[in-house]
């Protein structure tokens, strides 16, 4: 290669590609990775690695040869596996023409965006929210509106500011309970109340439920598979990443009327062709043998969701609710206001990595989100740092 002056590369792309904002949690990740002895609760899972029977599954298939192109939609058996989980926990009547198997819940959520929200247009984003709602619309030229739910101390939803936030422009309500980073489980009124507006306003809503088993009281959080009808535009959005130990697997799932089949799978064939079967293999025996594991798994969650907010509260330093689901705490640390300069100082002065509130958009300004899906005596042990630093 011939020695040149470099052009101004970001200058040649799209613009509005080049506009599109890098999560506020990447910075503070980048920066404290590789400190010695440092707890991390920054990033969205847990510390136990996926099971072995699970793993067993996609090396048996690598064994069979399964290593070539496969089914757009997913493979017959992970769809009938899909099918008969959902309808044993959310109701009968979810065949598996209606899944169709994804690179993970990101994947399954930019499908769906590009589905429903188009260039110039938006969608309302309950608020504080994860950065990749609004990162998946602005890649494909939509614009995340956001609606703060009320932190009172526990998260709620006034129905009322969310349908204020219609424009001629809404096109989705990106609804996502239970919550990251808020622990918010939305309840079965505020469903229905979400419900109502989208039907009264011709709205798409895209329905985040991937931790909807994991919450800490009753077998799961309320849905709108409890209200829905056969006619409502609603797109689901789930993942194995959670409930299963398998964030590095990248195998999720969308739920979509079934006619809509032909289009997801060109949007799959034009974006990823398809899932590799070992992992699909992996997932259909995470989903059919997988329950004692997400039993263990909550009733840990539990215990630390228990000791990191116990503690904290005890210092009089923190406002926060106990989260109703999720592994997050997102409290508001008295005193401090700049969540980033906050992350950064608890990185180097009590060795935890904590995700900046402002990351979260509108309402997570002066908070943390704090992990706790991971071992007990390790969640004590960041709760005695954090306490520590407060006390300072």
């Amino acid at each position: 290669m011939q020695n040149s002056s470099e052009p101004d590369w970001p200058a040649l792309i799209r613009p509005e590609i080049r506009a599109i904002e890098t999560s506020g949690i990447v910075e503070v990740f980048d920066y404290g990775r590789n400190k010695q002895g440092l707890i991390p609760l920054w990033v969205g899972e847990g510390d136990l690695p996926t099971p072995g029977f699970i793993a067993e599954a996609a090396k048996a298939s690598i064994d069979r040869g399964e290593t070539f192109y496969t089914y757009q939609a997913g493979v017959p058996e992970l769809r009938a596996a899909i099918s008969a989980y959902m309808s044993a926990h959310y109701g009968a009547g979810l065949g598996p023409e209606r899944f169709f198997v994804t690179i993970g819940g990101m994947h399954a959520l930019d499908i769906a965006v590009k589905m429903t929200v188009g260039p110039g247009e938006e969608a309302l984003v309950l608020a504080p929210a994860w950065p990749n709602f609004a990162g998946a619309l602005a890649c494909n030229g939509g614009r995340a509106v956001f609606v703060e739910l009320e932190a009172t101390p526990a998260w709620r939803l006034d129905p009322a500011r969310l349908e204020a936030a219609v424009t001629p422009r809404t096109r989705a309500i990106l609804f996502n309970s239970p919550a990251n980073p808020t622990g918010y489980v939305a309840s079965r009124a505020e469903i229905e109340a979400t419900l109502a507006i989208a039907r009264r306003h011709g709205l798409w809503i895209i329905a985040d439920e991937i931790y909807g088993r994991l919450v800490y009281g009753g077998a799961r959080a309320p849905s709108f598979h409890d209200i829905m009808t056969a006619d409502d535009k609603i797109l689901f959005v789930q993942t194995l990443s959670k409930n299963w130990a398998m964030t590095g697997w990248r195998i999720g799932w969308l739920e979509a009327p079934a006619a809509l089949g032909p289009v997801i799978e060109n949007l799959i064939q034009y974006s990823t062709s398809g899932v590799p079967v070992p992992t699909q293999r992996a997932a259909t025996v995470a989903i059919t043998q997988g329950e004692p594991f997400l039993a263990g798994a909550v009733a840990r969650l539990k215990q630390c969701r228990d000791i990191m907010t116990e503690g904290l509260a005890a210092t009089g330093r923190v406002e926060l609710a106990a989260p109703e689901g999720a592994f997050y705490l997102f409290p508001r640390i008295l005193g401090h206001d700049d969540s980033r300069e906050l992350a950064f100082r608890l990185i180097d002065e009590a060795g935890i990595g904590a995700a900046p509130g402002f990351a979260f958009g509108p309402g997570g300004e002066g908070r943390l989100r704090l992990c706790f899906a991971r071992a007990p005596e390790q969640m004590r042990e960041a709760t005695r740092r954090l306490s520590a630093w407060l006390a300072r």
